[in-house]
């Protein structure tokens, strides 16, 4: 049943969204309409004329209304756009993030296109990095691991909705790599928490008060997360195996040096994001060692 029409919805989201003093609430009206018909962001200022059924004109309501609340637009919507995938999201998991995309290409471009191989997702959250891999890479398996049962079952929705001919994902419940303890991976990656706990009054609220908390801190150093990957990752990856990891541009130069430490790791080096920052640590692990 048709109760209302994409113009009319808009306005009254954009009333909703003004009401509660949200900057630009025309633009956070159409971003929500988009995001909830999984469209570009013009079309609802091109479709005006068209029907809204009234499933989701209250869906959008809600959405606005979390919006007007502080919550980030992919929780208001339930989801968000990764390289070719849309994920389910919530506040059980951290937003994927752009950079993180470029994560991934970091990792297949790494590897080259010999195929096979176990490649491990640590701390995968929406699961946006495995299933990434799972769709674009050439692999064998991709395991995924994550502390939170909250985000295993987030993670497990997603993979779900994948085609079934896609690289097999096992998502396994525990801390770091301990999952994973008995496989020998060729590549480990990982976007791991990395800011400091004195650091949280300067994040932008909408990330400290909705994004869980587990996935964005890592001790007064913010290096505890990726310190334990790195010991861990040593121990097993094949050889010549490939580490990737997402690190605080303000710290890129302090995990180099934690790897340099790790005879075993060869090949360290740093890549930019898309803004010039270092953003991303890459390193191989010795043939024998």
């Amino acid at each position: 049943m048709l109760e209302t029409t994409v113009g009319a919805l808009l306005g009254e989201l954009a009333g909703m969204l003004t009401v509660s003093r949200v900057p630009d609430a025309g633009r956070e009206a159409r971003e929500i309409v988009a995001s909830l018909y999984d469209v570009p962001r013009f079309w609802p200022s091109v479709n005006a004329h068209a029907g809204v059924a009234a499933e989701m004109r209250v869906r959008a309501r809600e959405a606005a209304a979390m919006r007007a609340r502080g919550a980030p637009l992919a929780y208001a919507v339930g989801r968000a756009a990764f390289r070719n995938l849309t994920l389910q999201v919530d506040p059980r998991v951290l937003i994927p993030r752009p950079e993180t995309e470029l994560l991934v290409d970091l990792v297949l471009s790494e590897l080259g296109p010999l195929p096979g191989g176990i490649a491990v997702d640590v701390g995968t959250g929406s699961g946006a990095i495995a299933l990434a891999l799972a769709t674009e890479g050439h692999f064998d398996r991709v395991y995924a691991t994550d502390v939170s049962l909250d985000a295993l079952a987030v993670a497990r929705e997603n993979a779900a909705m994948l085609p079934a001919a896609v690289t097999p994902v096992e998502f396994l419940a525990g801390s770091m790599l301990a999952p994973v303890a008995h496989i020998r991976p060729r590549v480990i990656v990982s976007n791991p928490p990395y800011i400091a706990y004195p650091e949280a009054a300067t994040l932008p609220a909408a990330v400290r008060d909705w994004e869980p908390t587990i996935a964005l801190f890592s001790g007064a150093d913010g290096l505890t997360a990726t310190e334990r990957i790195i010991g861990e990752s040593a121990a097993l990856l094949e050889a010549f195996g490939v580490l990737a990891l997402e690190v605080d541009a303000r710290r890129a130069s302090l995990v180099v040096e934690l790897i340099s430490r790790d005879s075993r790791f060869v090949d360290i080096g740093v890549r930019l994001d898309l803004a010039g920052r270092e953003r991303f640590v890459l390193a191989r692990r010795r043939e024998n060692s």
